[in-house]
């Protein structure tokens, strides 16, 4: 059984499983890192740590923020090969079908989705003067993400394996694409802040609507996003003021 000292130092690690990156196994070494206490508590036998160890040196890739999940995750999975009660060829299994997913979900659900929301909120705080707002905002969000780690971390430990088959019922792929329809919404507010009194309000419901199709189009369609961009400003810098022109759209 792992002491609470020793949970505690493998979640704190999770935080460096980063700086050991490497062509070769990418964050293995990382995690073999963070794995560390935790092995040295459940193997006292040195040859046996030895090939704990070697499990973890295989190659290792996923989402930062899926990472104390994970090794909650192993920890308990390795605690089960400590007993006997799992063979060893179970992590390889586990490794394998688990991190690239979470990989995939995290790089969607975090990096295109969660965090865009972060920054574009926060700069449309600043960018309207609410400054003290938008450092509230930024500490919650900060603090909330850490609390997120630190429970699937938990919950990795204690459930082990039903925790991954419970992460399907989280839907995280809906979610995603539910927050990059409100960072349409949140990108059109940011622009007007920037560009007062540029625009009548025709044409920026043109804009939200343009936005929010591209949306569609990148959640249910998968077209490129640099794609969009560029025709999103062929719209806003050649269409727009064309139709201005051809028919004159008074402010209301």
């Amino acid at each position: 059984m792992l002491t609470a000292r020793t949970l505690i130092t493998c979640f704190l690690r999770t935080y460096l499983v980063g700086t050991g990156f490497n062509t070769r196994g990418l964050q293995n070494t990382g995690l073999v890192f963070t794995m560390e206490p935790g092995l040295r508590e459940l193997y006292k036998d040195p040859e046996e740590l030895r090939k704990a160890r070697s499990r973890y040196l295989e190659l290792y890739n996923t989402h930062p923020f899926w990472t104390p999940l994970l090794v909650g995750v192993f920890l308990s999975i390795e605690s089960h090969i400590a007993r006997g009660n799992l063979p060893e060829k179970m992590l390889s299994s586990v490794k394998e079908t688990t991190t690239y997913t979470l990989s995939a979900i995290g790089d969607s659900f975090f990096g295109g989705s969660l965090l865009s929301m972060w920054a574009l909120s926060t700069v449309c705080m600043l960018v309207a003067g609410f400054d003290y707002l938008a450092l509230t905002w930024t500490l919650l969000l900060f603090a909330a993400l850490q609390v997120f780690k630190f429970f699937t971390f938990v919950f990795g430990i204690r459930d082990g394996l039903k925790m991954i088959t419970r992460l399907k019922n989280w839907d995280l792929i809906n979610w995603g694409e539910h927050i990059k329809i409100a960072n349409s919404f949140i990108l059109v507010f940011m622009l007007y802040l920037f560009w007062p009194g540029t625009h009548s309000i025709p044409e920026w419901t043109l804009i939200a609507g343009a936005l929010l199709s591209a949306s569609f189009v990148v959640g249910r369609l998968h077209l490129s996003r640099v794609l969009l961009v560029y025709l999103l400003l062929f719209l806003m810098f050649f269409i727009l003021p064309w139709i201005s022109k051809v028919i004159p759209l008074s402010p209301i």
